[in-house]
């Protein structure tokens, strides 16, 4: 279940709630969440995978307790698809714990979807044009920004008409439209400044945009080499590997696992807040994770290719894809080579 899957989840318990007379039609309009009910990672003292603060919002113009619309929701929420369970937390915040996708289940969506694997509709409906901003950097983040929004189902164009003007801190000179130059760019948040561009053109472990681009390069060569051993990426028909298909009891493939399922959620969030670091910073998360797990993907030595071997080299390749997938909505080249 993606965060907006669990949005809408939580928007039909409102809705139910005020259709069974609980809650005042008029408490959810006034309360801004008759559209879309905001999830976000729970902040200290909250507990499982999201938290919502829609009881907190509901409860004013509801004329309720906050933990009083809580429950309301939770009743409404408890045995939903995709929800194990639903915590109360604080003076009324919804915690919930999701229930556990199987890797096989998140690779295989992955692969099906490609490179457009945490593109969606949550901001469908949003009408977004953007002013040309001043300098090289204002220009690169915008039309960024703008590609971000229109992956999560947005309209949004750059125009001398646009209503909205992004301002990042501008570059002190000139900087090259490569790869090394949008990452020098991107990278940093917008109130920071831009990276020098020579450390990038550097390979070592301490460039950030080397390591992504390298991490996609391993999966590219991970997957030639399965080739020449007649190795394919696909997971066992027997059930006793569905719930283990990429070795899960190892550190590394549980990190890659949890930064490709939090793909959607920093593609989302990115475009919301306009910040594309987010997911520059995401995408160096996914490469250290999958270099840490790359040497368990092919047999060693005399070793014979299994099921485990298969199914690892799934998940390399879902890797690979989520690396490509975000490093082209930064309009940054994935090479095969490096």
């Amino acid at each position: 279940m993606t965060p907006a899957d669990l949005s809408l989840t939580v928007l039909r318990a409102v809705r139910r709630a005020v259709g069974e007379g609980v809650l005042p039609a008029g408490a959810v309009a006034a309360a801004g969440v008759a559209e879309r009910v905001t999830v976000e990672r729970p902040r200290p003292g909250g507990r499982g995978d999201w938290a919502t603060n829609a009881a907190l919002r509901l409860a004013r113009p509801a004329a309720l307790p906050p933990r009083r619309v809580a429950e309301i929701l939770r009743a409404r929420l408890d045995g939903a698809p995709g929800i194990e369970r639903v915590d109360i937390t604080g003076p009324g915040f919804l915690n919930f714990t999701l229930r556990p996708d199987t890797a096989r289940a998140l690779v295989g969506r992955i692969l099906a979807e490609g490179e457009r694997y945490g593109h969606g509709d949550a901001l469908r409906g949003t009408h977004v044009t953007f002013r040309p901003g001043h300098g090289p950097r204002a220009a690169v983040v915008t039309a960024t920004v703008a590609a971000l929004l229109r992956a999560q189902g947005a309209r949004a164009s750059v125009g001398p008409d646009g209503t909205e003007t992004l301002r990042p801190l501008p570059a002190t000179g000139p900087v090259p439209n490569d790869d090394a130059g949008r990452w020098a760019l991107l990278r940093p948040a917008a109130h920071d400044r831009v990276l020098e561009r020579a450390p990038l053109l550097v390979q070592t472990e301490a460039n950030g945009l080397f390591t992504v681009r390298y991490a996609h390069a391993r999966v590219r060569a991970l997957l030639r080499n399965a080739a020449q051993l007649h190795l394919t990426a696909a997971f066992d028909d027997d059930p006793a590997h569905e719930d283990d298909p990429a070795h899960e009891d190892d550190v590394h493939a549980a990190r890659l696992l949890t930064a490709l399922g939090d793909h959607p959620a920093v593609l989302e969030a990115a475009a919301r807040l306009r910040a594309p670091d987010r997911v520059a910073r995401h995408l160096e998360a996914t490469a250290d994770a999958f270099l840490g797990f790359q040497h368990t993907v092919l047999p060693l030595g005399d070793e014979k290719p299994s099921a485990a071997h298969r199914s690892r080299l799934a998940l390399a390749e879902a890797a690979g894809t989520v690396l490509a997938g975000g490093l082209a909505l930064l309009g940054i080249s994935a090479p095969a080579y490096l």
